[in-house]
């Protein structure tokens, strides 16, 4: 792997070897600094999330207590639990641990790509951090949308239980399907930076895309409705809409980066490479003695 240049001893800067390269022992001790920075970040955000820890409970209850007198109207009584004499402080630390991962994530993903940068082309460079800009809004968004949905997967779901029964809900059961829908939604978001990395690695091209374009469809809606933790036709459009529409996108930027690929080819190009200019120019023309 190449690298630019490491830290032999704290303080003082390794010199890289020929052709930029760095020894394994630099490697090793590179990687052993960015493990224990990403471990610190994430300990620290934990403990950040321990001191806040009514708030993110009252935001991660929001859901459920949203729909809570819907259910009661329906004669549906529910209420969340925590079971066992360690049950509280094993709810509370992994709460605390999932947010305290989720506030550093910029910091311990950033040590993970100080590390791995270094050893890419330039061009891969550009495609990697253009990949990760925008794959991390997306995540985002498709996260809050599942969010947004759950009040109504809760009311279906529990809207099971029979009339004069009780629902018994345990903390970890309820943080568990918090966790699966926002990660389902999120994921989910993320299709078309698959779609344009396939075609940009020329696996696929746009008319493939075109033509499995229905079937595509059919497997969206499929796995909207097996992924999602609920069962109802809403939580799947939900889901298999923006999927869809996404998946449009990807394909017109498919139809893009393919003309531009076959301009490339027509030049006898690639698409990261420079055209020379007036390579067979005389050195002594006069429109270029100027220059």
């Amino acid at each position: 792997m190449a690298r630019r240049l490491g830290r032999d001893k704290p303080g003082r800067v390794v010199p890289p070897g020929p052709g930029g390269t760095m020894p394994l022992v630099g490697h090793l001790r590179e990687l052993r600094q960015r493990t224990v920075k990403s471990v610190l970040a994430i300990l620290a955000g934990t403990v950040t999330a321990w001191f806040f820890y009514d708030a993110i409970l009252s935001w991660l209850s929001d859901p459920y207590e949203e729909i809570r007198p819907a259910l009661e109207a329906k004669g549906i009584e529910t209420m969340l639990a925590i079971t066992g004499v360690g049950g509280a402080f094993s709810f509370q630390l992994k709460i605390s641990l999932i947010v305290g991962l989720i506030l550093t994530s910029p910091l311990w993903l950033w040590q993970i790509w100080a590390f791995v940068l270094p050893a890419l082309h330039r061009n891969e460079k550009r495609w990697a951090l253009l990949l990760t800009g925008v794959g991390a809004p997306l995540f985002i968004g498709g996260a809050y949308l599942g969010y947004v949905v759950m009040p109504k997967a809760f009311e279906v779901l529990l809207g099971f239980v029979p009339e004069g029964w009780q629902s018994l809900l345990t903390g970890a059961d309820y943080l568990d399907f918090i966790i699966r829908m926002l990660l389902v939604f999120g994921v989910a978001a993320e299709i078309p930076l698959v779609v344009i990395m396939l075609n940009r690695l020329g696996i696929v091209s746009f008319e493939q895309l075109r033509s499995a374009r229905p079937w595509t469809i059919i497997g969206i809606f499929v796995f909207s409705a097996v992924a999602t933790p609920s069962t109802d036709p809403l939580t799947m459009l939900f889901l298999a809409s923006p999927m869809t529409l996404l998946y449009f996108i990807a394909e017109n930027i498919a139809r893009f980066t393919d003309r531009r690929r076959k301009r490339a080819d027509a030049t006898g190009l690639a698409d990261d490479e420079l055209s020379a200019i007036d390579e067979d120019a005389d050195p002594g023309d006069s429109t270029l003695s100027g220059l």
